[in-house]
């Protein structure tokens, strides 16, 4: 069986959350995108949908833990894998990818210049990843 479109030739593909986890615990910073991957990536400029503004660099959400975070790294990783998951079509998949911080866009996301992808990841981990979100947090609490 031939591979997924969505693997990116040459890097990891990581099919199961603890993978996704364990190389958070060891790459350093390491970010997630939803998209179509690194090379459409570099071939297009990144923009503010609502306000049209242009990017310093792409969008993407951590991966690795804040100081703060007294809860297990798999429990982070869900979490983030989650917050942009809307976003996964046929034609946008999560990828992993390291790189330098260049600003903060309009929801404070780092926005990531001199990118090295580090692995694709198969949506099957996104759906292992909300499984295990809606068991271990309470989604939708505001907090008030």
């Amino acid at each position: 069986m031939p591979e997924e479109p969505t693997a990116l030739d040459g890097l990891p593909r990581l099919r199961r959350l603890a993978e996704v986890t364990e190389l958070a615990a060891v790459v350093h910073p390491l970010y997630v995108r939803f998209s179509g991957g690194p090379d459409q990536d570099a071939a297009a400029t990144s923009r503010d949908h609502e306000s049209g503004c242009l990017l310093p660099g792409l969008s993407v959400n951590p991966m690795n833990p804040e100081p703060w975070w007294d809860r297990p790294v798999e429990h982070w990783v869900a979490r983030q894998l989650c917050q942009y998951a809307h976003l996964m079509t046929p034609e946008r998949f999560p990828w992993l990818l390291t790189g330098t911080v260049a600003g903060r866009g309009p929801d404070c996301e780092p926005l990531l210049v001199d990118v090295v992808p580090a692995a694709s990841v198969d949506p099957a981990v996104v759906e292992e990843a909300g499984r295990l979100y809606r068991e271990v947090f309470d989604a939708g609490d505001d907090g008030t």
